[in-house]
C-alpha cells in the first residue's frame, strides 16, 4: 500500500511541477502547505541515514543480514514517501504571496530531484543492474542534493548567506569612521540586515517589501509604504514594531529576534527627521537625539558627556517604553536617556508624570507637536538634569516658561510655533545660566526682536526662521489638499492650504511644475467642474519652496442602483466587494489609513468583471477606473478595459475598447484613472471588463506569470 501512494504522490507531484503556474490552491490546503518547514526535517534524517546506510549494503556481512536489508528497505521507502509528501506541500506553499526569486525556484526544482532520486532508486536497487558502485555513486550524489537542496531552503526561509554569515562576520570590515558615517546606510540599513532582511528579500518577498536597499525601502510594500517622512506615529513601519509581540502583525515575528529599544528609537527619530538617505550623522546638529545615539555607534562611550548620576533601573526604563513614547540611553554604557513622545492622539500630562521614577535621569526631553499647555510645564521643571527640551509647535504660552527657572543645566530650548512673544523671554533667560540655543522660528517674536536678544545675550543662539547658520533657510513642507473628499459630481471649490502663517502657494493644472512667479497663485477661488490634476508648490520669503504635490480630483456624475459582480475577487483583496467601486473610498499607497487593505479590489486569475443597473436610464461618456500600479511587484494596470451597455442584461453590446500602456521596467509605485470615452450612449445597465496581464515581461524577476489588477473607484461621467 505505502509504494501505491509513493507512486501516486510521483504522479501527482509532476503534475503539479508541471502547472505550478496555473494551480490555485484553496484556503483548507493552506495550511497543509504550511506545514512544509514543520515536517522537512523527517524526510532529511531517513534519506541521509538510508543513503549512508546503502553505501554498505554490498559488503558480503550486509549483504546476508536479513535484518540489515529490511531496515534499510523500510528506511528507503519512509523516507522516499515522506520527501514526496513534503515537495507536495513545498509547492503548495510556493503559491502563496511573499515567495519568489530564483533561489525558490532552484529549492524547488533540487527539492523535487532529491524525491524522484529516492523514490527512483527504491525502485531500482533490487534490478540486475544495481551494482555496489551505482549505490555508492547515487548514495554520493543524492546526499550532495539532499545538502544544496537544504542549503537553498535555509535562504529561502531565513536570507541569503543564512550558514555562511557567522564566517563572514568574522572577517567584516573596520566600521566607517564618524565623520564618513550615512545616517541611513551605516545607522538604519544594518538594523534592517540584521532585523528584518531575512523575510523582506529578493528570494523571500514576504507582503511584497524588499529592505536589502534604499530604493525598496522607500518603495514600501503591498499594504503601503513603510513610513511617513516626519510622522513616526503614522507610519507602518513603526507601528507594526509597537504591536504586542503575540499579535500577528507584530513585526520581526514572534520567534525571531526583537528589535532593542535603541533600535526602535533611531528607527523612530530617523522617521521624525524627514527620512533623509543622504545625511551624514556629523551633519546633525551636535544635540540632537538621533546624532547622539547614532555616534554611540562609532565612537567609545568615553567621548560622550559624564553624568554624576546612577543609572535607572532597567525594568522600569521598559515598561515605561511604549507605542506613544521611547526611552533610550544617550550612549553606550552612560545612565543619560532621551524621552520621545510622538502620538498626539495618546498624549496626556499623567504620561509625563509617569516618568517621575526617572527624572533624574532624563537629559533629553521631545514633546514635539504635542498637545501640551502650560500646567504640564510644571512636570518638566521637575527634570533637574534636563539638557535639552522640545516643545515646538505645543500650546504653551509665556506665562508656563517660568516653571523651567529651576533647570540649571538646560542648554537647549526650542520654542518654535509656540505663543511665545517677546516681553516673555528676558526673565526665563536670566534664569536659565547654561542656555547656549534657543529655537523661535514661527513665533510672534520677530525678527528685529531677536536681533536684541542676540545682543542682550551674546552667549546664546537664537534660531528664528533658520537651521544652524543664516545661509541656510528651512525647506517649506508641500502644501495639503482640505476637501473633505477628492472625488465631486457637483462643481467643487478647491481647497488647499499650510500650516506656516504667510505662505503662498503657486498652482498649475497642466502638468508643469508650478514657479513662484509665472503660475497663477492660489487664491481659494479655483472651480473645477471636470476631473483635473492639480500641482502646486508653497513658497515665503526666507524659506526654500516647497516640493511640488500633486492632488487628483476625481468627477463622477452617476452612481449605480446596484452592482454585481460577474467573477470572484482575488482572496487576499476582497475590500467590499462590489459596493467597493462607487462607495467614494479612495486606496492609497501608503499604510496611514487602518481600512487602507480595504480599499482595493482585486483579481489576478481571471478578468474583473461586473454589471452596473440604472433605475432610471442614463447618458454616458465616459467611465474611468482608479487603479494602484507597482511594477516591481506585479501590480500592472489592466491590459484590456471593456465598456458595455445596454437597455437590459440581454441587450448589452460592446461599446469601446480601451488598452492602457504597460510598464517597460520598474517605476514608483502610482496611482491613475484610466478612462474609456465614447460617443454618448443612453442606457440602464452598464458592464465594465478589465483584464490583468496574463503573462509578466521578460524583464520582470516574476515574468511568465499572472499580474495583480488593483482597483479602488470607478468614475462614470
Amino acid at each position: 500500500m505505502a509504494e501505491q501512494v509513493l507512486f501516486a504522490t510521483a504522479v501527482f507531484s509532476l503534475v503539479l511541477l508541471a502547472f505550478n503556474d496555473k494551480v490555485v490552491v484553496p484556503v483548507w490546503l493552506q495550511s497543509v502547505g504550511r506545514m512544509h518547514p514543520l515536517l522537512l526535517h523527517f524526510p532529511l534524517v531517513l534519506l541521509l541515514l538510508a543513503l549512508g546506510l546503502e553505501i554498505f549494503r554490498f559488503k558480503p556481512a550486509n549483504r546476508t543480514n536479513d535484518f540489515y536489508q529490511g531496515f534499510l528497505n523500510g528506511l528507503w521507502l519512509a523516507g522516499a514517501l515522506s520527501a514526496g509528501i513534503t515537495v507536495i506541500m513545498g509547492l503548495f506553499l510556493s503559491r502563496e504571496e511573499g515567495y519568489s526569486g530564483s533561489a525558490l525556484q532552484w529549492h524547488k526544482w533540487s527539492g523535487a530531484g532529491v524525491f524522484f532520486l529516492s523514490a527512483l532508486l527504491y525502485w531500482s536497487r533490487n534490478r540486475s543492474w544495481y551494482t555496489a558502485g551505482v549505490a555508492q555513486t547515487s548514495a554520493v550524489f543524492g546526499a550532495g542534493l539532499l545538502v544544496v537542496s537544504g542549503h537553498l531552503g535555509a535562504t529561502v526561509t531565513h536570507g541569503d548567506n543564512f550558514v555562511w554569515e557567522p564566517i563572514a562576520k568574522l572577517s567584516k570590515p573596520e566600521p566607517v569612521p564618524l565623520e564618513q558615517a550615512v545616517v541611513f546606510d551605516h545607522v538604519i540599513q544594518p538594523i534592517f540586515e540584521q532585523k528584518c532582511v531575512s523575510c523582506h528579500n529578493a528570494e523571500k518577498l514576504k507582503g511584497g517589501l524588499m529592505l536589502t536597499n534604499a530604493e525598496s525601502v522607500r518603495k514600501g510594500g503591498k499594504t503601503g509604504r513603510l513610513f511617513v517622512a516626519g510622522k513616526p506615529e503614522t507610519s507602518l513601519l513603526l507601528q507594526r514594531i509597537h504591536l504586542p509581540e503575540e499579535e500577528k502583525k507584530h513585526m520581526p515575528p514572534k520567534g525571531k529576534a526583537q528589535l532593542t529599544d535603541n533600535e526602535i528609537a533611531l528607527l523612530s527619530l530617523w522617521v521624525k527627521g524627514k527620512a533623509d538617505f543622504k545625511q551624514k550623522v556629523v551633519d546633525l546638529p551636535p544635540s540632537d537625539t538621533l546624532r547622539r545615539i547614532a555616534a554611540a555607534l562609532f565612537k567609545p562611550a568615553e567621548d560622550v558627556e559624564v553624568y554624576a548620576f546612577d543609572a535607572a533601573d532597567e525594568e522600569t526604563v521598559q515598561q515605561l517604553s511604549n507605542n506613544y513614547r521611547t526611552i533610550l540611553p544617550l550612549a553606550k554604557d552612560s545612565p543619560a536617556l532621551a524621552v520621545y513622545f510622538f502620538n498626539q492622539n495618546q498624549y496626556a500630562p499623567e504620561k509625563l508624570k509617569e516618568l517621575k521614577d526617572i527624572r533624574q535621569q532624563v537629559v533629553s526631553l521631545s514633546l514635539n507637536k504635542m498637545p501640551v499647555r502650560d500646567a504640564d510645564l510644571a512636570t518638566v521643571g521637575q527634570f533637574e538634569n534636563l539638557r535639552k527640551l522640545d516643545i515646538n509647535f505645543t500650546n504653551i504660552t509665556g506665562a508656563g516658561l517660568k516653571a523651567l527657572a529651576g533647570l540649571k543645566h538646560l542648554t537647549e530650548l526650542a520654542l518654535s510655533g509656540t505663543r511665545i512673544t517677546y516681553s516673555d523671554l528676558p526673565e526665563l533667560l536670566r534664569s536659565l545660566p547654561s542656555l547656549k540655543t534657543v529655537a523661535l522660528w514661527e513665533t510672534q517674536v520677530k525678527p528685529a526682536d531677536i536681533q536684541q536678544l542676540q545682543k542682550a545675550y551674546s552667549h546664546i543662539t537664537f534660531i528664528g526662521g533658520f537651521r544652524g547658520d543664516e545661509a541656510a533657510p528651512i525647506k517649506l513642507n508641500p502644501p495639503l489638499v482640505k476637501n473633505s473628499s477628492v472625488i465631486f459630481n457637483q462643481p467643487l471649490t478647491v481647497q488647499l492650504g499650510h500650516p506656516v502663517k504667510g505662505v503662498q502657494i503657486r498652482y498649475t493644472t497642466d502638468g508643469t511644475e508650478p514657479d513662484s512667479i509665472n503660475s497663477p497663485l492660489f487664491t481659494g477661488n479655483t472651480l473645477l467642474t471636470e476631473s483635473a490634476d492639480i500641482n502646486a508648490k508653497a513658497y515665503k520669503e526666507g524659506w526654500y519652496g516647497s516640493n511640488a504635490a500633486t492632488f487628483h480630483f476625481y468627477k463622477t456624475t452617476y452612481k449605480p442602483d446596484s452592482v454585481n459582480l460577474l467573477l470572484p475577487l482575488n482572496r487576499v483583496h476582497q475590500a467590499d466587494g462590489a459596493k467597493t467601486f462607487f462607495d467614494g473610498k479612495l486606496g492609497v499607497l501608503n499604510a496611514n489609513s487602518p481600512a487602507w487593505a480595504n480599499n482595493w479590489a482585486g483579481v489576478r486569475n481571471n478578468d474583473l468583471s461586473f454589471v452596473s443597473e440604472f433605475k432610471t436610464p442614463v447618458t454616458v461618456k465616459s467611465v474611468a477606473l482608479r487603479t494602484m500600479v507597482e511594477s516591481e511587484t506585479g501590480i500592472f494596470p489592466p491590459t484590456v478595459i471593456e465598456i458595455w451597455g445596454g437597455p437590459s442584461r440581454e441587450q448589452m453590446k460592446l461599446i469601446t475598447t480601451y488598452k492602457p500602456a504597460q510598464p517597460q521596467k520598474v517605476y514608483p509605485p502610482e496611482m491613475n484613472a484610466y478612462e474609456a470615452t465614447f460617443k454618448p450612449q443612453t442606457l440602464s445597465y452598464l458592464k465594465i471588463v478589465a483584464k490583468p496581464v496574463e503573462q509578466l515581461p521578460e524583464w520582470h524577476n516574476n515574468k511568465g506569470k499572472r499580474g495583480l489588477l488593483l482597483v479602488d473607484e470607478v468614475f462614470i461621467n
